[in-house]
């Protein structure tokens, strides 16, 4: 058999024609043929109909989707790929350098029998009837493959579009080929509640991680860096913990380029599934100061100190979310003991779960403080709200209104560093405050300068209630509980 021929029968296998046909260009931007990486390998041998891929930046995923999706364009008839992208700008980038790229520098014998025409950006289209687009949305039509690129990053961003997605994209694809891969942002949204599902092994999804450590490149000199005492002490956990042990030139990378990402570090470089939830989240307020907080041990163990009175902070809905906070004032330190929220109740719900919760903790309260709209009048209250609480036995507080958000904002950033938070019973409010964000302008491609309005806002916002509220008057707080202290009877 001549080797034209021998060429003539590989071309009938997808994985020689992955090995051999396809140009690229690396990360310095040459052009090089591509060749699946470990990670790469792995995914293609344990891949299924329906795969949701976790992983570390710069793995190349989804330059293997793409290669993927325009081979099985090339060589089958009536087979349509789309790829949803981030954003316009990222769709357009993925398509150039991660579909047409590699389209245009075929064999010429291979484009001149599947040529291919070009009706509008971001699509390929093969007179065979196969195409393959890269775009941010895909509901029309049948689909063959969809593959989903950063989808965490547009939960984050655009929780809309997510949905949009789910509901519409998704039934497009049916029960073809699907693939989901992201970095993660948070523990919320459709990203986070598929890894979830998928790693107990339920819903529609087989869960793949790569973390960075999987990569054999990703290693520095050991010799050109001094880990400091807490990365010593993360990569000892990493061993204990999780059985994972590293080359000494694994570390230095890890610290090298956690000097240049700082709080962003583990989510872009996740060691665990479990780790990169865990992480600063993209256009989060308060991840430098929650970063921090950790770093510290100043979320942890926090109990309840039963020498000191408790405080409440609040913010107040009436259609949408009712949050709370439980606050002590112990020594020089504001430790939050407690956190509260939920929607659609009357004041007295509240008051109620206040009276229960100090019976329950043995505790004593002073101060209520509520934001300065509780002292509104209230279309569906008589007397206002703040009359419905005293009422009720509640006496408020009212923190005066600030002149805007973000003074708001600035006041819980420079406060953050004298607080303790208890971990166990705060879980709630702490997730809260880490994914309280700034809103996406989907048009723009950029981050607002206001805060989405979403259930985090309100746990911020009482937060801030706190921030803005509260004095330090350390000289009655350092005295033992007296009985008659002023609040809920």
């Amino acid at each position: 058999m001549t080797s034209q021929n021998k060429t003539f029968e590989a071309m009938h296998d997808p994985m020689w024609r992955l090995h051999n046909l396809y140009t690229i260009q690396d990360k310095e931007g040459r052009r090089v043929q591509f060749q699946p990486n470990d990670a790469q390998l792995q995914y293609l041998q344990n891949c299924s109909k329906s795969d949701l891929i976790l992983k570390a930046r710069q793995l190349g995923m989804t330059t293997l989707m793409c290669i993927v999706g325009l081979d099985e364009a090339l060589f089958n008839n009536d087979w349509r790929v789309a790829i949803i992208a981030h954003t316009l700008t990222d769709a357009n980038e993925i398509f150039d350098t991660k579909v047409k790229f590699p389209y245009d520098h075929l064999p010429e014998q291979i484009k001149a029998a599947r040529p291919a025409r070009n009706d509008r950006a971001g699509l390929l289209r093969f007179d065979h009837g196969s195409s393959i687009r890269v775009a941010t949305s895909a509901r029309s039509g049948t689909l063959q493959r969809l593959h989903i690129s950063e989808f965490g990053k547009i939960c984050a961003t655009s929780p809309g579009k997510a949905r949009e997605i789910v509901t519409g994209s998704f039934p497009a694809v049916g029960a073809n080929a699907k693939t989901i891969e992201s970095t993660a942002e948070g523990q919320e949204g459709y990203f986070y509640q598929f890894c979830d599902e998928a790693q107990r092994g339920v819903g529609e999804f087989k869960f793949h991680f790569f973390p960075w450590w999987a990569d054999e490149t990703y290693r520095w000199r050991a010799d050109l860096i001094r880990l400091t005492k807490d990365q010593e002490a993360y990569f000892h956990a990493l061993e204990v913990d999780h059985k994972i042990k590293l080359h000494p030139d694994q570390k230095a990378w890890w610290a090298r380029q956690e000097s240049v990402l700082g709080g962003d570090m583990k989510r872009e470089n996740p060691a665990t599934p479990e780790e990169a939830f865990e992480q600063a989240i993209e256009g989060a307020y308060f991840s430098a100061q929650l970063a921090h907080a950790e770093t510290s041990g100043s979320i942890g163990r926090f109990p309840i100190d039963h020498k000191y009175p408790v405080n409440t902070f609040w913010d107040l809905g009436r259609n949408d979310m009712t949050t709370i906070w439980l606050h002590q004032r112990v020594g020089n330190r504001d430790r939050f003991v407690g956190y509260y929220e939920n929607s659609g109740e009357h004041i007295s719900h509240y008051i109620r779960w206040l009276n229960e919760w100090k019976r329950d903790k043995g505790i004593s309260f002073e101060d209520h403080y509520w934001p300065h709209d509780g002292a509104r009048e209230d279309l569906f209250l008589e007397d206002g709200r703040k009359a419905e609480a005293e009422k009720h036995g509640l006496n408020v507080q009212i923190v005066p209104r600030v002149s805007n958000k973000m003074e708001a904002i600035d006041a819980a950033r420079a406060r953050f560093a004298n607080c303790d938070f208890d971990l166990h019973e705060c879980e709630v409010g702490i997730k809260r405050l880490r994914h309280f964000r700034k809103e996406w302008d989907d048009a723009r491609e950029v981050w607002k300068d206001r805060p989405r309005h979403d259930d985090n806002s309100h746990g911020a916002d009482a937060f801030m209630t706190f921030a803005t509220g509260f004095r330090d008057v350390a000289d009655s707080w350092a005295k033992p509980v007296k009985r008659g202290l002023k609040g809920i009877a």
